[in-house]
């Protein structure tokens, strides 16, 4: 009865209704080793169904240990494993003339395939806790990395947006001023949507290959991507399809110039991007990004913006961006309480990943001055 009753518990799906794994292996270890000690039946019927017994709870042992939850599984498996250990007693402890040598020598024989199914399972028990942790991570970057991308394109570009409707709302506005309004409000919804397309496809892809992939959403081409927004969008159509650099400054800033109708210069050493590979490139793209939202959020009253990359003694790319700003006294962009915040913070991070720095301060005579230093290669 021990023995099909183990051959259940080990066997059968849990849990079954209210009967939960844990209780049952439990009741299975204590009903096999009260059976130990109180059976008083003759020694023969042991040894016939010590066997189908012994494999049940080894059975049972090995689901415990590697199946139940954390704090069930010690005290559990640790009973089910003594039940085991100590099964060959049932039968040697009643043998007559059996002397010691017979019951030490079945609890040792019992003992090392009882410790090899444990440690098994443990085993196995591990791996499953490293590929879930794993799991919980690259689920974990993938959420950074949409969050980084929301706020480093789509957030830029937004802002750009909020920025040129307010500034539409002044009176005396031009019938060409308004058509030139429109034209970048539209420029730049299509690079936010398309930033947001990418992201998708990232989520859905993330290998980066069949029909989400960048360059293939949905079976078309960046080509037929343009063509669908009226072949006015093909330069924003391809620019998350590849990591932006140093070399995509100068044209941010124009745009960042064009948008906020101030003066903004961009003075980009030629051997600077030769300096840094690709990734670090695309953290010092991000650092300036923000420092331009920034711009826009609190320092509207600002009329030049310079940008500047260029190489350090050390062999290191320092790049700045410095406004002539100062302090915002009442910002254009009207924001909703405790919005925003994080963003120099994380690019603090990420040039600390790369081996750089980040500082943010005022400088003289007013303005605001955002530093990024990153090592070479």
């Amino acid at each position: 009865m021990t023995a099909a009753l183990a051959a259940v518990v080990a066997l059968l799906p849990w849990p079954a209704g209210r009967i939960a794994p844990a209780p049952a292996a439990a009741a299975v270890a204590g009903v096999s080793l009260l059976l130990d000690l109180l059976y008083s039946g003759p020694y023969r019927l042991p040894a016939f169904w010590l066997p189908f017994e012994w494999t049940a709870l080894l059975g049972l042992l090995f689901r415990a240990v590697r199946r139940l939850p954390d704090r069930w599984a010690g005290p559990v498996g640790g009973l089910v494993g003594l039940a085991a250990v100590l099964l060959p007693l049932r039968f040697a402890l009643r043998t007559p003339q059996g002397g010691a040598a017979g019951p030490v020598i079945g609890v040792l024989f019992s003992l090392l395939p009882t410790l090899a199914v444990a440690g098994a399972a443990l085993y196995l028990r591990v791996l499953d806790a490293r590929r879930e942790r794993a799991v919980v991570g690259a689920r974990r970057e993938q959420r950074l990395e949409v969050a980084r991308g929301l706020h480093d394109f789509v957030a830029h570009e937004i802002t750009g947006i909020v920025l040129e409707a307010q500034a539409g709302q002044l009176p005396g506005q031009e019938t060409a001023e308004t058509a030139a309004l429109l034209r970048r409000l539209e420029e730049a919804g299509l690079r936010a949507l398309d930033s947001m397309d990418e992201m998708v496809g990232a989520l859905r892809d993330p290998q980066g290959g069949g029909p989400d992939a960048p360059g293939g959403r949905d079976g078309r081409s960046e080509a037929d991507g343009a063509a669908r927004r009226d072949g006015r969008s093909e330069q924003a159509a391809g620019a998350t399809t590849r990591r932006l650099g140093l070399a995509d400054l100068p044209e941010l800033v124009t745009r960042f110039g064009a948008t906020g109708g101030l003066h903004a210069d961009t003075d980009l050493d030629p051997g600077a991007a030769d300096l840094l590979p690709a990734e670090t490139q695309a953290t010092a793209y991000a650092v300036v990004l923000e420092a331009l939202t920034n711009i826009r959020r609190h320092a509207p009253q600002a009329t030049e913006v310079a940008v500047r990359a260029a190489p350090a003694p050390d062999g290191a790319v320092r790049v700045t961006v410095t406004d002539n700003g100062g302090p915002a006294r009442t910002p254009l962009l009207r924001r909703r309480p405790g919005s925003g915040g994080t963003g120099l913070a994380g690019l603090t991070a990420r040039a600390a990943a790369h081996g750089g720095s980040l500082s943010a301060g005022p400088v003289e005579p007013a303005g605001w001055r955002v530093a990024c230093t990153l090592p070479g290669r």
